[in-house]
């Protein structure tokens, strides 16, 4: 699998008691490394067994030098594209009682110039790969398009391509006909309506008809197959298959960060084995399922990954 996750970070995850704003606080636990969705996804599939690689934009600075070193530690196949400036950060803060809070930067600009390089990074490496990921924001300063044209090159070298995106990447993206889309509920309502203002936990009672509504406008907004993930409660799946809900696999939560990460990166795996769309999804569910489990993102246990596939594979059908 190949995967565009232009917009790299180094996530730093706190533990704390309670996140009290104004406060000095003490955190009980830290944890620093690269990140971004893009390696997220790269490391589910390298978790899974499948040989992947990474084309991201890499910051010239010492961030950008350290991050690098740091992903070729970690056996990340990367093939960066450099562009001037410093890698972004992510705090990730987790209270005691769940609760969660992410501050994300935006990152160095990449225009016209740097994205004509990384169309060519993409296209090049795209022969060896029979799916194309495009994951997680672009960098400020990207055309609206950017992912729009990935998506065009994958389909002229017959590849699949997953856009795991949203705001006017998502939507433009939408225009190429990309084979799945896969954003969560609050995602895909802003891209077909231009409103975030409805939550999933604000609207708990109507989750289910609201995910699946925006699934059925993704396809025929362009995407061949469209996911709408709505966090614990599961997801719409809508093809020219027509559409089914799947629950969530009922587990125990301890970190949720990087679970839509972790169901492309499963996603993707299944359908570069061949795997027909609905068997893929599972593969998806089951990884994020299990991605969940581990304090910390893009770390799973893949027996527990193929444990919760057999259970989703047993469930019966909700349409």
């Amino acid at each position: 699998m190949l995967i565009a996750g232009p917009n790299l970070t180094i996530d730093r995850t706190i533990w704390l008691d309670e996140l009290r704003p104004g406060e000095v606080l003490r955190a009980r636990e830290a944890h620093a490394g690269p990140g971004g969705k893009g390696v997220n996804v790269m490391c589910v599939a390298t978790a899974l067994g499948q040989p992947a690689e990474l084309v991201a934009f890499l910051p010239r600075g010492r961030s950008g030098e350290a991050v690098g070193a740091w992903l070729a530690d970690d056996g990340v196949a990367l093939h960066p594209v450099p562009i001037p400036g410093e890698v972004r950060s992510a705090a990730i803060m987790l209270e005691a009682d769940g609760r969660t809070t992410v501050l994300n930067e935006p990152g160095p600009p990449a225009g016209e110039e740097p994205w004509r390089s990384y169309a060519d990074e993409i296209e090049a490496r795209l022969p060896r790969h029979g799916v194309l990921a495009c994951s997680g924001s672009t960098p400020p300063g990207s055309p609206a398009d950017a992912y729009a044209r990935l998506v065009r090159i994958a389909a002229g070298r017959a590849a699949m391509s997953i856009v795991d995106a949203s705001g006017a990447a998502l939507e433009e993206a939408l225009a190429a006909g990309p084979d799945v889309v896969s954003p969560n509920l609050e995602e895909a309502e802003e891209a077909l309506t231009g409103r975030a203002d409805r939550s999933v936990e604000d609207a708990a009672q109507d989750v289910r008809e609201r995910a699946r509504a925006a699934a059925n406008e993704l396809l025929a907004r362009g995407a061949a197959a469209a996911i709408v993930t709505a966090g614990a409660a599961g997801l719409a799946l809508a093809s020219a298959k027509g559409e089914r809900w799947l629950p969530a696999p009922r587990v125990e939560v301890r970190n949720a960060i990087g679970a839509g990460d972790a169901l492309v990166g499963g996603l993707g795996c299944a359908l570069e084995r061949g795997e027909a769309l609905e068997e893929a999804v599972l593969a998806g569910v089951a990884a994020a399922g299990a991605s969940v489990q581990e304090p910390l993102p893009r770390r799973l246990d893949r027996t527990r990954v193929d444990d919760l596939r057999r259970v989703l594979q047993g469930m019966s059908e909700v349409s």
